[in-house]
């Protein structure tokens, strides 16, 4: 059998890693296809070699551009390596540009297309990453997704066959490293901070980012924050802040450590140790649920349902008053901290690598990995 994988960001590289993992470990070799959709070399290879995956098949060097740029560019990239490799399976991950140039290209050469994290939805079509979610599942002939509700949805969208609740990779990925995070890295002390008395930020969603207006409301609740924070900043993100006019504004904030990005037991410890968690990102919504620290999005919906219906995660948007009135809240009440703190994961038992891999290989085996008609919306 031969898989490939098809990625470009950060995220995916960790949710794919233990997939790439129980392929290796089942004698399969797959075929690691990265767009370099995140072109900066902290955002994405130091990842590759924290996590320990073999060398990269092809790099396609994307890098940077509008919505339409990198996924047109993907998409002739992604093409021409499959045409010459055919693979008998293409594994993407998420919701990025990448995923759906991923998808797109494979289905339309008659590859069949697996989407790991299936059936996320938000409800908001003004996000570029909604699109991606709901194109790529219709393109896909294999879909895994986390939890049951993720299932329902793509149920409510008509798609019912080849669907496998396999849990969250990420759970797998956090699970596997979080010890490791633990002895290796020297974070804490590189930026001088103690475990539990600091908030962890990330913000880099285009919603957030790509407008002044709500720049500046995220920087009203950072210069609010009562406790020290640390925010590894996104690239993307310094630049919108330079465009604007804004940095030296984020810059002057006494109690705001801004960071390059980190790599991934870096930032494993980072969420592992701080008090709670700021961020607009899917993935660190669930990362916080996982290692049991309270969460606060910085959105007005969440793809990630469940770990607001757990109690670990409140959606206060850009709102200053309700986020700092969460935040002061968690500071002030134990027994509000150790509700959220404690509220069950819901992304599985960390084996949802192994569960994808075996399926895909079962199907490959009884002759059933194809392409068996179009689900396009």
């Amino acid at each position: 059998m031969k898989p490939a994988f098809v990625f470009g960001t950060r995220p995916e590289i960790i949710k794919l890693a233990p997939v790439i993992r129980a392929f290796l470990d089942r004698g399969v070799k797959p075929l690691l296809i990265h767009t370099g959709q995140h072109y900066d070399y902290e955002m994405s290879s130091v990842f590759l070699e924290e996590l320990e995956m073999p060398p990269i098949d092809h790099h396609l060097e994307v890098g940077s551009g509008t919505q339409a740029e990198q996924t047109g560019l993907a998409m002739i990239k992604i093409e021409k390596v499959l045409r010459d490799e055919r693979p008998d399976v293409v594994l993407v991950q998420g919701d990025t540009n990448t995923v759906l140039a991923g998808a797109l290209a494979s289905v339309k050469l008659k590859i069949p297309v697996a989407h790991v994290e299936a059936g996320l939805r938000s409800f908001d079509r003004t996000m570029p990453e909604e699109i991606n979610r709901i194109l790529a599942d219709h393109a896909s002939e294999v879909l895994f997704p986390p939890t049951e509700e993720a299932r329902k949805n793509l149920e409510r969208e008509g798609i019912t066959k080849n669907v496998y609740v396999v849990g969250n990779t990420v759970v797998d990925a956090v699970l596997q490293n979080a010890e490791v995070a633990e002895r290796k890295s020297d974070v804490l002390k590189r930026f001088g901070l103690k475990p539990k008395e600091y908030v962890l930020v990330t913000a880099h969603r285009a919603e957030n980012t790509d407008s002044r207006e709500n720049l500046e409301r995220l920087i009203e609740i950072l210069e609010g924050l009562p406790i020290r924070a640390v925010y590894p900043m996104h690239p993307r993100t310094r630049g919108r802040l330079e465009e604007f006019g804004l940095w030296e504004r984020v810059a002057s904030i006494e109690n705001l450590t801004v960071t390059k990005p980190l790599g991934y037991l870096d930032f494993l410890k980072l969420e592992r140790n701080a008090f709670a968690i700021m961020t607009d990102s899917g993935g660190v919504q669930e990362e916080a649920i996982i290692l049991n620290v309270p969460c606060l999005t910085l959105r007005y919906n969440t793809e990630r349902p469940e770990t607001v219906a757990a109690g670990g995660n409140v959606l206060v948007g850009l709102e200053k008053e309700r986020a700092l009135r969460y935040l002061q809240r968690l500071l002030e009440d134990g027994e509000f901290y150790r509700k959220m703190a404690g509220a069950a994961n819901p992304f599985g038992d960390g084996k949802a690598g192994e569960r994808i891999a075996e399926i895909l290989m079962g199907l490959h085996e009884r002759g059933e990995l194809m392409v068996r008609g179009s689900r396009f919306i």
